[in-house]
C-alpha cells in the first residue's frame, strides 16, 4: 500500500464520516441514550464534534445547524418523531457511564 497524501486522508475521513451520518439516519430506531450507553457517544456528540471542529477552523456553526447537518431535519422534528422517552433502567445505566468530559 502506498502512503496516502493528505489530501487522500482527509478525503477518505469525509467519506467514513458521511457513511456514518447516513447509516445513524436509517437507524432511528437506534435511541441516543443507548448508543451513549454503549458507546459513549451518540448523534448530539457527533453535531457537536462537528461544531467544534468548524470553530477550530474559524467557522461558527450553530448548534442547531450542526444537529440539523447530523439528523437531516431540524432535532425538534427528528426527536417528535423518533425519540422515546428514556426508561429508568437507560437513564441509571447512562450516569454509571457518562464520558467524563
Amino acid at each position: 500500500m502506498s502512503e496516502l497524501t493528505p489530501q487522500q486522508k482527509t478525503e477518505f475521513e469525509a467519506a467514513a464520516f458521511r457513511r456514518l451520518v447516513k447509516h445513524l439516519r436509517g437507524r432511528s430506531d437506534v435511541q441516543n441514550i443507548d448508543m451513549m450507553n454503549l458507546a459513549g457517544f451518540c448523534r448530539n456528540c457527533l453535531s457537536n464534534w462537528y461544531a467544534d471542529a468548524a470553530r477550530d477552523a474559524g467557522e461558527e456553526v450553530s448548534k442547531d445547524a450542526a444537529r440539523e447537518m447530523v439528523y437531516g431535519m431540524p432535532y425538534e422534528q427528528w426527536k417528535n418523531l423518533h425519540q422515546a422517552e428514556a426508561s429508568d433502567a437507560q437513564k441509571v445505566s447512562f450516569e454509571q457511564n457518562r464520558p467524563k468530559e
